[in-house]
């Protein structure tokens, strides 16, 4: 159980959820863990559930509190909401912006500005952790060619341009990816980003993890009332959530990229766990599926300390905290959007 920006997470799996006066109750097998006054929360958000009481659902319903459900593994099931009212003006306000490249720009280079600040770090705590295996000078040049990026994100108001300098900082950062690569080298070779289909075990593994994680920011961003398939960086496609693959942008490198690194690097995945389709397609074998998975699951379970929040909270719900500074922008309540840069 988490409370985080006025909203509870219960993360057990199989909790029953109920309301005893004007208290949610947390039980598990008919032991209760924990009770909170409702009043205090803005929504609730519950991952595996076994299970809401009918009393507690129309209470959240009546006070327009959100009850979110998800699936164990963050996949976004349901939300039980009550009659329109702050919800309608958040998505009012989310499409009104979203129609203005000017004002998307000012939110999308948020997202960018974050990305490459986290390329960045990942660049320079590789070469400060293993100076003798990688080109450190090289290393460095790239981290000081990316603060320079970073400085012309900061200053354009367009979104050509924007995506012009993401490209250019994450072409940068890809060309030293293969040396962060330190084990299995004979298999696991990484020389350029390709995908749809993945023709190489590196690019396998990525595309994967940006799959997942994309899946995990769409439940957050529903979860708060936003609409995962309006965005301002991604402009509109059907059946693309943009506003989703807009807020991943921040989170690859930190969740994903240094999650496919370790699954290498520590021998998680191994070339077994591969086979290579007639088309020259490489994907993971139902069995390194489920490592990676699982591997995926224990990693969201860690705790990190949020870097505008200063709390103590797992990675999971990183993309829920970023969700809530989103929404909590683009209803007024924040100057700037908050963007997670990681160190």
């Amino acid at each position: 159980m988490r409370k985080l920006l006025n909203t509870l997470f219960i993360t057990t799996p199989d909790i029953y959820l109920s309301l005893k006066g004007e208290n949610v109750i947390i039980t598990h097998e008919e032991q209760q863990l924990g009770r909170f006054p409702l009043h205090n929360f803005e929504a609730i958000c519950t991952f595996g559930y076994a299970g809401a009481s009918p009393k507690l659902m129309h209470a959240c319903a009546e006070r327009n509190i959100n009850l979110t459900f998800l699936s164990r593994s963050g996949k976004f099931l349901a939300r039980i909401v009550g009659e329109s009212k702050g919800n309608v003006i958040l998505r009012k306000t989310q499409y009104r912006l979203s129609e203005s490249e000017m004002e998307s720009a000012k939110i999308a280079r948020n997202f960018i500005f974050a990305k490459i600040s986290n390329q960045k770090w990942i660049l320079e705590r590789m070469a400060r952790d293993y100076p003798l295996r990688l080109d450190v000078p090289v290393f460095k040049q790239v981290s000081i060619d990316l603060t320079a990026t970073m400085k012309d994100v900061l200053r354009t108001e367009d979104l050509e341009r924007l995506r012009g300098l993401e490209g250019q900082a994450a072409t940068a950062y890809f060309k030293l990816f293969d040396q962060m690569i330190l084990q299995q080298k004979e298999t696991f070779v990484f020389k350029n980003r390709n995908r749809r289909p993945p023709t190489d075990h590196v690019n396998a593994l990525l595309s994967l993890a940006y799959t997942l994680l994309t899946s995990d920011v769409a439940a957050a961003l529903e979860t708060v009332g936003l609409d995962a398939y309006v965005g301002y960086l991604h402009r509109d496609r059907p059946g693309r959530a943009s506003l989703a693959l807009d807020v991943i942008e921040e989170l690859r490198g930190v969740m994903a990229d240094r999650f496919v690194l370790k699954l290498i690097n520590k021998k998680i995945i191994q070339p077994i766990d591969f086979v290579q389709k007639e088309n020259g397609a490489v994907l993971l074998t139902d069995e390194g599926r489920k490592k990676f998975i699982k591997a995926w699951q224990e990693r969201k379970q860690e705790s990190l300390t949020h870097p505008y929040l200063n709390e103590k909270i797992n990675w999971g719900l990183v993309p829920h905290a970023q969700a809530i500074l989103l929404a909590r922008y683009l209803r007024g309540d924040l100057e700037e959007y908050p963007p997670f840069l990681w160190k």
